[in-house]
């Protein structure tokens, strides 16, 4: 009993001392993470995942979170190469490829990655044009991710994609660029009709073409037009003698067919003493 009342300062001693410095000694990360090591201010490398020991007050770790980390760009001023001012968000995802650069190159990446982006931004927006910000908008995203990965590798930074998420125009803009397609559906409206109007024009010709080389074809209209008015129901109709009228009017009927491309061979254009 004594010798047990004995050992109590030792195992208090224990306690006190052993457990917290194997605690500090047992180290754990996540299979998402890694452990930057630095042994006396001097770097050792990357551990992880999963359980580790280090040197307690001689070692010094820091953590690392290699997932996809998004990062929102935002709104920046930019005018672009045709004097035009607006705003511009993006969004960039990026993600840890060496922990150790991460640690050591730079101070804060995912700040410096942040500015990076927001001046590279302003730089490559500033170099296109409205026009090719809103019709290429893929390709200018690829330039953002090539510039700014290329700015970011030294840090160990992998940027898979960057997005332009929202291009804010001007009022005035907006009004302009509405009154220049309301236009350009005019002008489109104003072709296609005078096309058809073309195509009408060119229907009729071949139309009177064929009526002046058919026989007795102006009759047969003349007698269609009479079918369709009677289909009508209506209350009076003229009918006139269209080939008597023509057979009294030879010069007119000449300029007829004349215009019409041809002679109307199915008509007689003769005068009634020509015909006695």
């Amino acid at each position: 009993m004594n010798i047990l009342v004995s050992l109590i300062p030792f195992f208090v001693i224990l306690f006190v001392v052993v457990l917290p410095l194997v605690g500090a000694a047992v180290k754990v990360v996540q299979e998402y993470e890694r452990g930057v090591i630095f042994r006396l201010g001097r770097l050792v490398g990357a551990k992880g995942p999963g359980l580790f020991f280090i040197l307690p007050f001689v070692d010094r770790m820091v953590k690392i979170d290699l997932r996809t980390i998004t990062l929102e760009i935002p709104p920046q001023e930019v005018i672009t190469r045709d004097n035009v001012s607006l705003k511009v968000n993006a969004v960039l995802y990026f993600r840890v490829i060496n922990p150790e650069f991460a640690v050591v190159q730079v101070a804060n990446y995912a700040q410096a990655t942040l500015q990076i982006a927001q001046t590279t931004l302003r730089s490559v927006l500033g170099e296109a044009e409205l026009d090719e910000l809103l019709a290429n908008r893929e390709q200018i995203n690829q330039r953002l991710q090539t510039i700014i990965d290329e700015q970011t590798e030294p840090w160990g930074i992998k940027v898979s994609v960057v997005e332009v998420k929202d291009v804010e125009l001007p009022q005035t803009m907006q009004r302009s660029m509405s009154l220049q397609a309301e236009a350009e559906r005019e002008k489109r409206a104003k072709i296609i009709n005078a096309q058809g109007e073309f195509q009408a024009a060119q229907t009729l010709a071949n139309a009177a073409q064929v009526i002046a080389s058919q026989e007795y074809t102006l009759q047969l209209r003349y007698l269609q037009t009479l079918s369709d008015i009677g289909v009508e129901k209506n209350t009076t109709i003229i009918l006139t003698d269209v080939a008597g009228l023509l057979a009294r009017l030879p010069d007119s009927t000449r300029s007829l067919a004349n215009l019409a491309g041809g002679p109307l061979n199915g008509l007689d254009t003769k005068t009634p003493s020509q015909t006695g």
